[in-house]
């Protein structure tokens, strides 16, 4: 085994948090109220055509609840799992977490801060919702806490884009990320794998331009059509338009596609779950995201394969 990341094939997220911090950190989702430019009528309204945030939010969001409140109930939620947790991450998740008033976001990220335990934010948003000032002001928070951008890409294909009313391009998601990694804030970066209109050959050949992007960590998730949704409704009128990937399926593309990856991205997760109750497409059961990630490192090992193994400007 010639893998750069010891005993994983993978640079592995947990791994870089017991390198970075000593001891388990546990995120805990908040929903602080926040809509989107494509939902309010600012670029279009809906939203995503794939987005229902109650598919992913615990129990204990609710933007009603405030901040403050919220960490309290997620902490006492996690603890009956991971009770080894001291420090604690609070992911702004929800929809758009930078899309309101600097001053506005300045009281809630303060807020979070100030919480017992709390080392630092996880900021999940659009690349349309950032500007030169909210960055300014994030990179002063990263000199104190562990500050991570986190951006909803999706795809690097407009037309795909376009397709599920992202309402922005390819080019402004480089713009942001760039923009956010140059002020020295961790920059992370979401993608979904089997939109319509992106073939399995454009997903496999988009592993170049993501490589090149100044990422510090990824995000994967194979498409799951999910109730309460403009994608539910079409996939029901037109359910040829869509690929979905078999449990089996996704496993080999995205080994293959991680081959290919850039190996300095930490890889955060490699799917997605939705609760059963949600999913309006095939599925794969109750299989859980750590039961996927075993899954894939069984086949790596089979394969002897890693991440990067095929990168093609090597370890950087």
């Amino acid at each position: 085994m010639n893998s750069p990341f010891g005993t994983k094939r993978f640079n592995s997220y947990s791994d870089y948090f017991k390198r970075t911090f000593g001891e388990r950190v546990q995120k805990l989702t908040i929903d602080a109220g926040f809509t989107c430019p494509n939902r309010d009528g600012s670029l279009a309204r809906g939203g995503c055509t794939f987005c229902n945030n109650k598919a992913f939010n615990p129990s204990y969001n609710d933007p009603k609840k405030g901040v403050a409140q919220q960490i309290t109930e997620g902490v006492e939620f996690h603890k009956v799992r991971y009770r080894r947790a001291n420090q604690y991450l609070v992911y702004f998740q929800a929809y758009s977490n930078t899309y309101a008033s600097l001053d506005k976001l300045k009281m809630l990220y303060e807020d979070a801060l100030s919480q017992e335990g709390v080392i630092g934010l996880v900021i999940g948003t659009r690349p349309d919702c950032v500007d030169d000032a909210k960055l300014d002001y994030l990179k002063e928070l990263s000199q104190q806490y562990y500050i991570v951008v986190e951006y909803g890409v999706e795809s690097i294909y407009d037309e795909v884009l376009d397709r599920v009313n992202r309402q922005h391009t390819y080019a402004q998601s480089v713009e942001a990320i760039e923009k956010t990694a140059k002020r020295g804030i961790i920059t992370g970066a979401h993608f979904i794998f089997g939109l319509p209109g992106e073939t399995r050959e454009m997903m496999m050949q988009s592993v170049e331009a993501v490589s090149k992007l100044p990422l510090h960590s990824i995000k994967f998730h194979q498409l799951q059509i999910v109730n309460g949704t403009h994608m539910a409704k079409d996939y029901r009128k037109n359910p040829e338009a869509y690929d979905l990937f078999s449990f089996e399926e996704y496993v080999d593309f995205i080994i293959r596609y991680t081959e290919r990856l850039n190996p300095n991205f930490i890889i955060e997760r490699f799917a997605g779950e939705v609760p059963p109750r949600y999913q309006a497409g095939p599925g794969w059961g109750l299989i859980r995201n750590d039961q996927i990630t075993i899954a894939i490192e069984k086949e790596m090992e089979k394969r002897d394969t890693w991440q990067g193994k095929f990168y093609k400007n090597g370890m950087e």
